[in-house]
C-alpha cells in the first residue's frame, strides 16, 4: 500500500483524470508483475505459464496504452516538424515563416492572405542548396517503370 502510495504521489497528478490514470497504471503495473511471478514457478504446466505470460504481455501492452494516454493528456508529445529543404520552381508559390494550422480566426486569415500576396517570385535569382546532393534531377518520362 505504501509503495503504491509512494508511486502515486511521484507521478504527480495534476486534476483527478490523471489521478485516476495513475491509479489503473499502477493496478495495471501489480497485476502484471503478479502474472510474471506466476509465470516463474516451476512446479506448473506449459499451458499454465503461457497463460501468465499471454496475461502479463497484455497487461503490460494496456500500460502503456494508458502512459500515452496521461502523457497525451499532460500535452507532451506533441510532433513538431521541421521542414530544411524547399524547392520553389517557376510558377510555384512558397510562403516563408511560420505556419500553424486550424483553429485561427478569421482576422488572422485575412492577415496572412495580405501577407501571401507580397510574397514574389523573382525568376532571375535561381535557389540553389549549398548541399549538391539536394540539388533537384528532372526524371525522365517513364523512367520508374520498374518496381522500388
Amino acid at each position: 500500500m505504501q509503495a503504491a502510495l509512494a508511486a502515486m504521489i511521484g507521478m504527480k497528478p495534476r486534476d483527478e483524470l490523471e489521478g485516476m490514470l495513475i491509479a489503473q497504471l499502477i493496478a495495471i503495473h501489480n497485476a502484471a508483475m503478479e502474472c510474471y511471478r506466476r509465470a516463474m514457478i516451476g512446479e506448473q504446466t506449459f499451458e499454465a505459464r503461457r497463460e501468465n505470460l499471454n496475461q502479463a504481455h497484455k497487461l503490460s501492452r494496456t500500460y502503456a496504452a494508458l502512459t500515452e494516454a496521461l502523457d497525451h493528456h499532460r500535452g507532451k508529445g506533441q510532433q513538431r516538424i521541421t521542414v530544411e529543404h524547399v524547392n520553389v520552381h517557376a510558377g510555384g508559390q512558397a510562403i516563408v515563416g511560420a505556419v500553424t494550422a486550424g483553429g485561427e480566426s478569421s482576422q488572422k486569415s485575412e492577415e496572412q492572405t495580405h501577407a501571401t500576396r507580397d510574397i514574389t517570385h523573382e525568376p532571375g535569382i535561381p535557389m540553389r542548396s549549398p548541399d549538391p546532393e539536394w540539388e533537384t534531377m528532372p526524371i525522365a518520362a517513364g523512367a520508374r517503370k520498374t518496381a522500388v
